[in-house]
Formats: C-alpha cells, structure tokens, sequence
C-alpha cells in the first residue's frame, strides 16, 4: 500500500495552495503509472486502466466512485469496453492539489 492513499484528504477551495513541483515530484513516485496532463490550462493526473470486458470496467468505474464519494472529491471517468480512463483534478481551485495524489494512489489500491 501507498503511504499517500493512508493519508486524510482535506477541506478544498478556490484560493486552496496548488503543490508545488517538489510535492509532484515526491508524490509522483508513488504513482509513477499516472501521466500529469494539461488541458485549457488546467494540470491532471491522469490514467488508464484495462480490463477483459466492459462489465469489469464498470465495477471499476463504481468502485472508483464510491472512494470519490467517500472523500467528496469527483473525477472525471470515461468508461469504454475493456478499459477505464481516470482523470483527478481539482475543480473548484483548476489545478492539482494533494488530494488529487492521494485518490489516485487509492484509485490504484482498488484496481490492484
């Protein structure tokens, strides 16, 4: 298990800090399989899962659902046949914070 998914997500607003490359760096190690990508200026932590069958991917897609809910904290999730495409960021501040890291690292404990 990832030290990172351990950790408690916290209260996100607009005016919340971004990380920082530092914290990207550190934190990336722990998710080395999620790219970070840039669209309409916003950074994302991005990441494709594969599956065998559509009805694999939408357990996955349902479970990944159930850690966001849990947390409060929503990504984007495309669900085609055989594979999952898992996309976190922060809405409401259009950037990565901490928490994205975090439910990625738990994104990859219910896949594993």
């Amino acid at each position: 298990m990832s030290n990172l998914s351990q950790q408690q997500c916290e209260a996100c607003s607009w005016d919340a800090p971004h990380v920082t490359e530092a914290e990207i760096e550190e934190y990336k190690k722990q998710i080395p399989e999620w790219q970070i990508v840039e669209r309409d200026g916003i950074m994302q932590l991005e990441r494709v899962f594969k599956f065998r069958n559509f009805k694999q991917a939408l357990a996955f897609t349902n479970d990944v659902g159930d850690i966001a809910e849990e947390a409060g904290h929503h990504p984007a999730l495309l669900t085609e046949w055989g594979k999952v495409t898992v996309t976190w960021w922060s809405h409401e501040m259009k950037g990565l914070h901490k928490n994205d890291f975090i439910l990625a690292a738990r994104t990859d404990e219910v896949a594993a």
